[in-house]
């Protein structure tokens, strides 16, 4: 279960729910990178980018689920929103008040299908062969 739960973070980082989080309005004046922000200008958040930052992320487009596991900064990552290199699920006030539901649904899912099915590619397919090319809209999904 917690390489699971490892591999739901890696999936969720790749490929949140919504690319952009609800816009915010600025309160106060601030530097964020030293790019100047005024006071009340709306700010939308590019959780997909944050989530393929190579300052944030070695190895950013691997299957690499064992980060969320050993010991180490990426390992204390959790889906709070305590740490802003990981908001699937936004954070603060305005944090998804289904969080805990819909990873507790996600855990119960892929349990199921991975235990009662046995994966395979069909006869003369090769992992190569799958187009995973992406979309990148409101939402984002396959070609």
């Amino acid at each position: 279960m917690p390489y699971l739960r490892a591999a739901i973070k890696k999936s969720l980082r790749l490929h949140p729910a919504m690319p952009l989080l609800v816009p915010y309005i600025s309160t106060k004046s601030c530097s964020i990178d030293g790019i100047a922000v005024p006071m009340k200008v709306r700010v939308v958040i590019n959780v997909w980018a944050i989530g393929r930052d190579e300052r944030f992320w070695e190895e950013m487009e691997e299957f690499v689920p064992e980060r969320f596991i050993d010991s180490g900064s990426a390992a204390e990552i959790d889906f709070k929103g305590n740490n802003f290199r990981f908001l699937p699920f936004d954070s603060g006030r305005r944090m998804c008040p289904e969080m805990n539901f819909v990873l507790a649904n996600i855990e119960v899912m892929l349990a199921n299908l991975i235990h009662r099915f046995d994966w395979e590619l069909p006869l003369g397919q090769e992992s190569h062969d799958i187009d995973m090319t992406e979309v990148f809209r409101i939402v984002v999904h396959q070609k």
